[in-house]
């Protein structure tokens, strides 16, 4: 079987910023795809596509 081997965590000690820091950007990706998906969205409408 496997040896797990538990290592000492202290809860809080993980650096995160590069994690927040990619979720940051996936948030304003999605904000930005949402955007432009509702303005295409729009111009149908306008234009009787």
């Amino acid at each position: 079987m496997a040896d797990h081997h538990q290592s000492e965590h202290v809860h809080g000690s993980m650096d995160i910023r590069g994690h927040e820091k990619t979720f940051a950007g996936f948030i304003r990706l999605s904000v930005w795809v949402a955007s432009i998906a509702i303005g295409v969205l729009i111009f149908m409408a306008l234009v009787n596509a």
